[in-house]
């Protein structure tokens, strides 16, 4: 766990690294009132560093000071680069970056990727409209240009995004926002595309 100074106090950074030579490095963000200990983020944790990628999960920095309700977008997505930043230093050799994060995190990821110069994006219960809401829609925040995968289960009342230029949407069945009822599918579906893009490691 390392500490890193932002314009907004400081954040949070958890690092796992794969026991060899990583292929990359995967850098996820929590949801809006959750913390990087969310069951979906641990799983995909597990098998992406297994999977010979090093993972760091970004713990916002209104999150380490206690509080619940989030910080602007604004402030999410500088604080998001700055951490990002710190995490490239860490790892000994420069590797495709892949930034994601699950809910308002995927957000966060899903706006700052071009900016951080990502190869892609994993995109976790992204939010595409406030529940009962589906005239809000937040698609436009997907980033058509790279490869990005959304994993969201059908019955998601925050909806579902759909699949669109290299948008590849996955569909969980039985899940909700939380993704929990079958995380290490989720998991195996994320670290399959990150195999599928060369990544990641496909383990025996």
């Amino acid at each position: 766990m390392i500490e890193v100074a932002t314009a907004y106090g400081p954040a949070r950074l958890d690092i796992d690294q794969p026991a060899t030579d990583p292929l990359s490095l995967l850098v996820l963000g929590h949801g809006a009132g959750g913390g990087v200990d969310a069951v979906d983020l641990l799983a995909v944790r597990d098998a992406a560093v297994a999977s010979r990628v090093t993972v760091a999960r970004v713990t916002q920095p209104y999150r380490v000071a206690g509080r619940r309700a989030p910080a602007p977008a604004s402030q999410l997505d500088r604080a998001f680069v700055a951490v990002v930043a710190a995490a490239r230093a860490l790892v000994p050799v420069r590797v495709p970056l892949i930034v994601g994060g699950r809910s308002s995190g995927a957000r966060v990821a899903c706006r700052t990727a071009a900016e951080l110069g990502a190869a892609g994006v994993l995109a976790l219960a992204f939010p595409l409209h406030p529940p009962g809401k589906p005239d809000r829609s937040r698609a436009g925040e997907l980033p058509a240009q790279l490869p990005t995968l959304v994993v969201n289960g059908d019955r998601d009342p925050f909806g579902v995004p759909t699949a669109s230029g290299l948008v590849d949407v996955r569909v969980r069945a039985g899940e909700t926002h939380d993704l929990r009822r079958d995380p290490a599918a989720v998991a195996a579906v994320a670290v399959g595309w990150l195999v599928q893009n060369g990544w990641a490691a496909a383990r025996p």
